[in-house]
C-alpha cells in the first residue's frame, strides 16, 4: 500500500504593492496553523518520506513546516504552482518508486479538484489552507489514476487538537 497526503498551502498575506502572488508569505495564522499542523503530522501513521512542494514562498513555507513534522526531505516542483490536478498526478507519478508515502504541496483549485478526483466520490467542496487529506492507493506511482484510491481522513487546523 501507498500514502497520498494532499496538503494545500498556509494562510497568506494578501502581499505588497508589487510583489507577484508566487512571492507572497505565510501569515501570522499561516505560522501558527504551520506550527500547530508540523506538532499533528508528525504523530500520524504513514507519514511522507518524500514532499513535493510548488516553488511558491508560501507553499515553500508550509513545506517546511510538512517536512519537519514528517522528517522527509523537500523536492520543489516548479509546475507545481497554480496547477490543475493533471498537472499535480503527473508530480505524484515522478514520485521515486522506493517511495511507500508522499506528500504534496501546493495550491487551489487544483488541489481540491485532485482530491475529489483521487476518490470514486467526491471528498469536499474547498480544501482550506493547510487542509490535508490522505489517501492509500495499490498502485505504483507511475500507474497512479483517478478515482481507484480510498479516501482516509480529511483534517485542517480547526479539526486537529492542538
Amino acid at each position: 500500500m501507498r500514502y497520498i497526503w494532499l496538503i494545500r498551502h498556509g494562510k497568506s498575506e494578501a502581499g505588497d504593492v508589487g510583489m507577484s502572488d508566487h512571492e507572497r508569505k505565510l501569515n501570522p495564522r499561516g505560522e501558527s496553523d504551520g506550527q500547530a499542523m508540523q506538532a499533528w503530522l508528525s504523530a500520524q501513521p504513514h507519514a511522507a518520506e518524500w514532499v513535493w512542494s510548488s516553488s511558491a514562498t508560501r507553499a515553500q513555507a508550509t513545506a517546511e513546516y510538512v517536512a519537519d513534522g514528517f522528517t522527509a526531505p523537500i523536492n520543489i516542483a516548479p509546475e507545481l504552482y497554480l496547477s490543475p490536478p493533471e498537472v499535480i498526478l503527473d508530480v505524484l507519478r515522478a514520485t521515486p518508486p522506493s517511495i511507500e508515502s508522499v506528500a504534496v504541496v501546493a495550491h487551489n483549485p487544483g488541489l481540491t479538484y485532485l482530491t475529489n478526483l483521487l476518490a470514486p466520490e467526491s471528498v469536499t467542496d474547498n480544501l482550506i489552507t493547510f487542509g490535508t487529506a490522505l489517501f492509500a492507493t495499490e498502485a505504483d506511482w507511475p500507474s497512479l489514476v483517478t478515482q481507484h484510491n480510498h479516501f482516509i481522513s480529511l483534517h485542517t487546523p480547526k479539526t486537529i487538537d492542538r
